[in-house]
């Protein structure tokens, strides 16, 4: 592979998402230096471009603010709840907006298209070993790659929880001949009119991908069942069903275990 090595004079952090961002603009009001790598050509790349069209924050602004600077005055912070449409929390761009506008206040500037594939400690010499990727170019080394090695004291990942999706083996899904597909690649529920459709999951991915699907197939066609795979069994939910146009309307709810 063709490589080179860099000598990092602080801290090395690998993820530009808000953790890694708020790291490195803390750093940097101390006047301590550090290295950003991001895998992606972009900040905040999960936010950018894995995530779906109507996602917001799930809690009041102030608890999802980085260190040392505020929402905009003009987010929304609170839900409205004589409306019936979703809470009027910041959404998808407001944050991304505010993540960039962050960046650039603080002056950090990440590598981009640096995929890092190790990090080891060299307990002999007291230092991180932290190899990346450069995915943007085609060297003429072994790997058809360029690499760098950045070598600093200190290491700091933050790369989130959700960075790399998670399919589980489910028996008979080979014999399945619908579609399959991973929350990342879920985008709107337009995709889904007129279909029956399993989502399997009880987190908040889950649980959001199967309102908005809910909201947009009751609208135009009927209702959406979901059904929740969980440890200790399986559970099928009917939720409250809003007419989303004229108000609430009666509904069915309940938890049934199958």
């Amino acid at each position: 592979m063709a490589g080179r090595v860099v000598w990092v004079n602080g801290p090395i952090v690998v993820g530009a998402g808000p953790a890694g961002l708020s790291v490195a603009a803390c750093l940097r009001e101390r006047g301590v230096p550090s290295v950003l790598l991001e895998r992606a050509d972009c900040i905040a790349s999960l936010w950018q471009l894995r995530t779906y069209d109507r996602l917001r924050l799930h809690l009041p602004k102030q608890f999802g603010e980085l260190p040392g600077m505020p929402f905009p005055e003009n987010y929304p912070e609170y839900p409205d709840r004589r409306q019936f449409n979703y809470p009027e929390y910041p959404d998808r761009r407001q944050f991304v907006d505010y993540l960039q506008a962050y960046a650039a206040r603080a002056a950090v500037e990440p590598r981009f298209n640096q995929s890092v594939t190790s990090a080891r400690y060299d307990a002999a010499a007291g230092l991180w070993r932290v190899r990346a990727e450069d995915v943007s170019v085609s060297g003429e080394g072994d790997g058809g790659c360029v690499v760098t090695e950045y070598i600093g004291r200190w290491l700091v990942v933050a790369t989130g929880e959700n960075a790399e999706r998670v399919v589980p083996d489910i028996d008979g899904a080979d014999a399945f001949e619908g579609p399959v597909s991973h929350v990342a690649e879920y985008k709107s529920g337009a995709a889904y009119r007129g279909k029956r459709i399993l989502v399997v999951g009880c987190g908040n991915s889950a649980i959001y991908t199967y309102i908005y699907i809910y909201i947009y197939i009751y609208i135009y066609i009927y209702i959406c069942v979901c059904v929740y795979v969980c440890n200790s069994g399986i559970y099928m939910l009917i939720p409250m069903a809003f007419n989303w146009t004229a108000g609430p309307i009666p509904y069915t709810r309940g938890v049934i275990k199958l």
